[in-house]
């Protein structure tokens, strides 16, 4: 039993817009991600996705995707991505999943699970390529600060021996640094912070390692070239 994750698989079975314009590793990347998960990841494995799942704009457009997630194996737990449009309340997406007889797929959204004694705790985050240019945008990221200490919080109380924190957004990313949500991981203890969002030549910016204490990684899909990134767990 180990713990995985990946971010970005920006999937498209339901809908015409599928990445592979972009050519180089994005090139039929949706049959990397079949081929790499089935080759990796075990039926009692865990797997958190890190947003950015499906380009559907609602549940009728993103079922396709969601069926190709519950065929492969392994538990997934998904927090959402700023392409996650088809991203709806807790009730209604879990009505979606038991429509559908999706009995392996959970969302972290004001929660958190547990792999052993780990916690996996997250939310989307705030994106460094804006400022708060209107109060709506401070708003949005000061709800984001909630639902991740809801999510924190909600990991303490079961005495964790470690707190894994997922995000979509980087809170590190070259100049740019998110205190409110460091200080945050800081405050709770996260001992390792998982982001995604990242393609391209935004790779090359990405930080990665020890910060603050906290050990960063990107998983983001085309940086890891589809394949599913070993946590914890015997291989």
């Amino acid at each position: 039993m180990a713990l995985f994750t990946i971010a970005d698989l920006h999937l498209s079975h339901g809908v015409e817009k599928p990445m592979d314009i972009f050519g180089g590793r994005w090139q039929g990347y949706m049959d990397k991600i079949e081929k790499n998960w089935r080759a990796i990841v075990g039926e009692q494995d865990t797997v958190v996705i890190g947003g950015d799942v499906s380009w559907g704009i609602d549940f009728k457009q993103a079922r396709a995707d969601f069926l190709f997630l519950r065929d492969l194996p392994g538990h997934k737990i998904i927090l959402k991505g700023n392409h996650d449009l088809w991203w709806n309340t807790v009730k209604k997406m879990n009505e979606f999943l038991a429509e559908n007889d999706i009995k392996n797929i959970d969302f972290l959204f004001n929660n958190c699970f547990f792999y052993g004694k780990t916690a996996l705790c997250g939310t989307r985050g705030w994106f460094f390529e804006e400022d708060f240019k209107e109060s709506h945008d401070e708003k949005i990221f000061r709800r984001e600060l909630i639902r991740l200490e809801t999510s924190l919080k909600a990991a303490k109380a079961e005495d964790p021996e470690e707190i894994y924190c997922f995000l979509h957004y980087p809170p590190l990313y070259i100049n740019f640094r998110c205190g409110e949500i460091i200080e945050l991981m800081q405050r709770y203890g996260v001992s390792r912070c998982i982001y995604g969002h990242l393609h391209s030549e935004g790779l090359r910016y990405a930080v990665e390692g020890l910060h603050d204490g906290i050990d960063f990684t990107l998983v983001s899909g085309d940086h890891v070239d589809f394949a599913p990134v070993r946590l914890k767990g015997d291989a």
